[in-house]
């Protein structure tokens, strides 16, 4: 008798949802976090309360949040999915009108000491509710005009409240979000290629907007522009950030330098060195090796959700778990190349690595509807 068999005849159905649970994909986000703790404990100079300590409080929390999420059915997630999207919309409201301003942007709500970014829950209440239209919509007509136009306007209104915050980046993800997951349904390419069309059209009209009475973008994201096409040209001032982050990438060399002996961070050479710049210390530290591994965990990652979304029969939790693997890529992605110059600046932190408690917390509710629909699964 097998390990599977044996546990689905004798195990206690109270259990049996324990053992189901995709225990490799636990273990690598545990693993990535740990990395993210010694990278926090290494750029405060060997201390836990500064960031660490805080950091492993709120992986615990949002560890616990994770299991509970993953042990209801996923049943109960699908018909949650409209309430979840209008609770993430209200919450975009009250940050336009009550919420604290940091950094030049108003894009949190304080509660309780705590500081939640309504946007970062927001790309989760999204993805969960296009994913439950798509499993109420007869695929027949996922590509009729009627039926796309709803999935986009549920995506384009969220992303205009984040745009009015602001925060580009955060909304182009939700655009991208949006996008993937009508492409995964089954929306027709034809469609993607007149959005193309018109984001190409929208950033010439971008560029010739500067300096005009009808500019579209505020003055401190063209100069993130500017710096990410010629960061030389201030290298005090807006191109700063990019030149020492790669600095301390290139110093790293092969091995890195050491665990808690990279000088661009522990000398503040490196500004947000424990939030957006994090992939910076560790590739100072323990250089080209060290992040490949990281890279590798990530990948790991996303490839247990993809394996776990084609072993999936229910549509909606299919769609589900890519959204949500998307939505972890495009974390990933953007940081990445934010921090090595191929991107602008725009503020996403790298997943379960950087400081942020909202970001953390989100990811780890994410990934526990992930095990929700695992666990669930038809078998």
């Amino acid at each position: 008798m097998s390990f599977l068999e044996y546990r689905v005849k004798y195990v206690p159905s109270g259990l049996k949802k324990v053992l189901y649970l995709n225990w490799p994909l636990v273990v690598l986000v545990t693993a990535v976090a740990a990395v993210g703790w010694l990278a926090l404990y290494s750029i405060a100079g060997g201390r836990m309360d500064v960031w660490a300590g805080r950091q492993m409080q709120v992986f615990a929390l949002g560890a616990v949040l994770m299991f509970i999420i993953a042990f209801v059915p996923i049943w109960f997630w699908r018909n949650l999915s409209l309430l979840a999207y209008l609770f993430g919309l209200a919450l975009l409201l009250i940050v336009e009108f009550f919420g604290t301003v940091g950094m030049g942007a108003q894009r949190w709500i304080e509660i309780g000491g705590f500081r939640l970014q309504p946007s970062e829950l927001m790309k989760v209440s999204l993805v969960m509710m296009l994913a439950a239209y798509y499993d109420w919509l007869d695929v027949k007509k996922v590509s009729r005009p009627l039926w796309v136009l709803i999935p986009a306007i549920l995506t384009v209104i969220p992303t205009l409240f984040v745009l009015m915050q602001p925060n580009l980046g955060t909304a182009l993800i939700l655009l991208m979000i949006g996008g993937a997951v009508m492409l995964l349904a089954g929306v027709s390419w034809w469609y993607f290629a007149a959005v193309i069309t018109g984001v190409v059209a929208t950033i010439w009209a971008v560029f010739a907007s500067r300096g005009t009475s009808w500019q579209l973008l505020h003055d401190y994201q063209f100069r993130r522009i500017d710096t990410f096409l010629d960061p030389t040209a201030d290298p005090l001032g807006a191109g700063y950030n990019i030149i020492q982050a790669q600095i301390a990438l290139g110093s790293g060399g092969w091995s890195g330098k050491g665990f808690m002996q990279g000088t661009q961070s522990r000398l503040n050479f490196l500004p947000e060195k424990h939030t957006d710049f994090i992939f910076t210390t560790l590739g100072e530290e323990f250089g080209f090796v060290g992040v490949f591994s990281i890279l590798l965990l990530y990948a790991l990652i996303l490839v247990f959700c993809y394996v776990s979304a084609l072993q999936n029969k229910d549509r909606f939790s299919s769609l589900l778990i890519l959204g949500i693997a998307v939505n972890f890529f495009l974390y990933l992605a953007v940081n990445l190349s934010m921090v090595m110059g191929l991107a602008p600046v725009v503020g996403v932190p790298l997943p379960f690595l950087s400081y942020g408690g909202s970001a953390m917390l989100v990811l780890l509710v994410a990934f526990g509807l992930v095990q929700s629909a695992h666990i669930h699964r038809p078998r």
